[in-house]
């Protein structure tokens, strides 16, 4: 980018000073007796004035090519919660908390299968196998979340709770009777995915 503005700001400076040099000439070869027309002195030629033109076109092309190569990577999408049951699969995003990227880290592993029951009309409801951190604070819940509970158990919440929990992920633009169509309303089999 430093070339291109460097020699941006050359061929300008040249375009300048390119008609003063012109008029300071004794003598031009096309006109033997050593004048210049009034139009000619001080102005620049027609040729300057093109490159001129053409330095100032062509400056925000290169500038916006060396920019378009200098510039770093676009970051990765952050990876989603897959959670798949009764072949509909639900997206969640993933919260920014050390309980959720400690269940993604496990994903990578490859998917779990996990066993939820319904509790109370508004979750579904089992053991993970293994603990994840807490970092439980006090929330009411909405359809679409998916909490972690006394840290080794996931909920997916279909309705409204207030309780201390981890928010792990949420599902967005589900209402209860979305969830409700999938899971059904007793024990159901979910597998949980990165995507």
């Amino acid at each position: 980018m430093k070339r291109a503005k460097f020699a941006a700001a050359f061929l300008v400076a040249a375009a300048i000073a390119l008609p003063s040099c012109e008029a300071a000439q004794p003598q031009d070869a096309a006109d033997p007796s050593g004048t210049e027309s009034a139009a000619a002195v001080g102005a620049p030629s027609d040729q300057a004035e093109n490159d001129a033109e053409t330095t100032e076109a062509a400056a925000p092309q290169e500038s916006e090519a060396e920019t378009t190569e200098t510039q770093p990577a676009q970051p990765q999408e952050e990876p989603m919660l897959a959670i798949t049951a009764n072949g509909t699969t639900f997206l969640a995003a993933f919260e920014d908390n050390s309980s959720a990227r400690a269940l993604a880290d496990r994903l990578q592993d490859g998917p779990l299968t996990l066993e939820l029951h319904d509790y109370g009309d508004f979750e579904k409801v089992g053991p993970l196998g293994f603990d994840l951190p807490a970092n439980d604070e006090q929330i009411t819940t909405a359809p679409g979340d998916v909490i972690l509970y006394q840290g080794n158990q996931i909920t997916i919440y279909y309705d409204t709770n207030t309780w201390n929990f981890t928010r792990l992920a949420h599902i967005d633009g589900v209402s209860r009777d979305d969830l409700l169509d999938v899971f059904g309303g007793d024990d159901v089999t979910v597998e949980l995915s990165l995507q």
